[in-house]
């Protein structure tokens, strides 16, 4: 593990698992090849539905999507070390952390095809659905983890966030809100170096991202966010301290997104392929490969059976989710007051009436 300090004495960036498979075994977590494998599944899993999902969304059937390939590690590892009794706030690139916390692929489809039903948290999970918003989740998972303080619940908030929250406002009150408090909280930034088109450098003038806890009066860390050991060593220490009431824990990993911000966007337009060529060397899955093939756990014929069942799952997945999608006009209008105001009641007949004309029209 390679623990340099960074800033001042006090801010740590960890690598366990080298870029060519090798391990500190003085500080390699202890894991067992049950979790091993466990985790590396959900990493292919993720892997294929993100590329299915990318091909769908070219093929009209589905919206706008954000790929999140690249940044498995951070996510997957991080959130296997959440309980059912733990809470999540996650963004719009966060399909690995649902996964990861037991979201059906199917759910996942429908999610990402606009539908209600796709945004229902399964009754067994504390999740909370998914932010649009940048950096809006960070207060309201502050907000979760001080109330399950004061209820003296066993419950730990993780919250997931890239580079670009950093620079809103909310970060920074989120974090002073948790220092102050000890919230029981993990703050989780993916930081893969870009805000859209927007590099690091031009965000902010801090060494690192990490540091900025120090202001909060909480540690920080940042981390390769490539690197399976380093996602689970500091996210179990981190959580094990916030469910011991010993407060937060930022958590920077560097990690890459090999694809787009989203689907409507062309990467090659801010970013070289020299980079692109780079980090696609330091590919997460191809680095847990390594790590478990030394253990004698990962060879070819093992790789093989793991992508054709993840392969099935996700295709199987998707013909269910397509299968059951049934949107009405009017659903725009249903879901957002728990009593709907008499204005968009009117809106909504208006909407039906002009909808059961058009169905007149083309008969």
């Amino acid at each position: 593990m390679t623990r340099t300090r960074v800033f001042e004495g006090k801010t740590d960036y960890i690598q366990i698992l080298d870029e060519n498979g090798n391990v500190d075994k003085a500080l390699e977590p202890q894991l067992a090849n049950e979790d091993l494998d466990v985790m590396y599944r959900l990493m292919i899993t993720v892997r294929q539905f993100d590329r299915k999902a990318m091909n769908l969304q070219r093929q009209g059937r589905l919206f706008t999507y954000l790929p999140v390939e690249g940044q498995e590690a951070s996510q997957v590892v991080s959130a296997y070390l959440l309980g059912k009794q733990d809470r999540t706030f996650t963004m719009y690139r966060s399909h690995g952390v649902f996964i990861a916390r037991g979201f059906s692929l199917k759910q996942m489809f429908l999610m990402w095809m606009g539908t209600e039903q796709g945004g229902k948290i399964p009754d067994d999970l504390n999740d909370v659905p998914l932010e649009i918003t940048i950096g809006s989740q960070l207060p309201q998972a502050v907000g979760s983890a001080m109330a399950s303080k004061i209820l003296k619940k066993d419950s730990v908030t993780a919250v997931y966030f890239g580079d670009g929250a950093t620079s809103e406002g909310e970060f920074h009150e989120a974090l002073n809100m948790a220092g102050v408090n000890r919230a029981p909280v993990v703050f989780i930034c993916e930081n893969n170096l870009y805000a859209i088109s927007v590099p690091r450098r031009i965000q902010t003038a801090s060494k690192t991202i990490a540091q900025k806890a120090l202001a909060y009066g909480f540690e920080g860390v940042q981390i390769d966010g490539n690197d399976v050991l380093a996602v689970y060593a500091t996210m179990k220490e981190a959580v094990e301290k916030a469910r011991a009431g010993e407060g937060p824990t930022l958590i920077e990993c560097l990690t890459y997104r090999f694809g787009p911000h989203s689907t409507s966007d062309d990467p090659s337009k801010y970013r070289s392929k020299e980079e692109e060529e780079a980090w696609v060397k330091n590919d997460p899955v191809l680095r847990m490969q390594r790590y478990m093939q030394a253990r004698g756990i990962w060879n070819e014929a093992y790789e093989q059976q793991v992508l054709a069942e993840a392969k099935e799952m996700v295709d199987k997945a998707f013909e269910e989710a397509e299968a059951e999608v049934h949107v009405e006009p009017e659903d725009i209008f249903k879901y957002v007051y728990a009593e709907m105001p008499e204005n968009l009641k009117q809106e909504m007949e208006y909407l039906k009436k002009v909808e059961e004309e058009k169905k007149e029209l083309k008969k």
